[in-house]
């Protein structure tokens, strides 16, 4: 091996995040409800094993060779019990990595060719759909709340190999939780943040 040989395998790369053990795609969906816009919400199920009765967009995690579109797409198709044709990709918003190892990526798009009203949610997987004006998004800043991360001490890591042993002085994380408040709904969470995300990228068009 010499350096030509490393050239030609970094060259053309692409970097991807490490250590990351799941991927994950959603939608944020917006339909167009008596004239506004409004972004559909799912109302998960409760007999769900991950996040029951919370409030999500559509998505979930990605499959195969899949991309990270195709699987949001897959799965709007999935919960909402809607064709393809009633989908148009927008575009994509920055994307998570998780504290947890998980990537989530976020993507925008429309529904149309259907009726909110009629939208017959799967309910192995959505209890309900709701939805939710836009410009509420766009009037409301969500609450912001902060929680530390720290490491947890064990007896399996080898604490002789690094200074300081056990009094290593470990860096601690923030983990920045919002919350917006809508009726009777709370959407917090990584639902939360991708929501704020997107108004914040669009707020300069009004």
């Amino acid at each position: 091996m010499d350096i030509k040989d490393i050239i030609k395998k970094l060259i053309d790369r692409t970097p991807k995040p490490l250590d990351i053990k799941n991927r994950y795609a959603v939608l944020i969906p917006i339909v167009e409800n008596e004239g506004k816009l409004e972004i559909i919400f799912e109302l998960r199920s409760k007999d769900l094993t991950q996040q029951p009765g919370e409030i999500s967009f559509p998505g979930g995690e990605v499959e195969g060779s899949e991309t990270y579109e195709e699987a949001a797409i897959r799965e709007t198709m999935e919960e909402l019990n809607i064709g393809r044709e009633s989908i148009e990709i927008i575009g994509e918003l920055d994307y998570l990595v998780s504290y947890a190892g998980i990537t989530i990526h976020c993507f925008v798009g429309t529904i149309s060719g259907i009726e909110v009203k009629e939208i017959r949610p799967n309910k192995d997987e959505v209890d309900h759909i709701f939805t939710v004006p836009l410009d509420f998004f766009l009037d409301n800043e969500p609450d912001k709340y902060e929680l530390e991360l720290e490491t947890v001490i064990n007896e399996e890591f080898p604490y002789n190999l690094i200074p300081n042993g056990k009094d290593y002085n470990w860096r601690k994380g923030k983990n920045v939780v919002m919350f917006y408040y809508y009726g009777e709904y709370i959407i917090w969470g990584f639902t939360a943040r991708m929501m704020n995300n997107f108004t914040q990228t669009i707020k300069g068009l009004i």
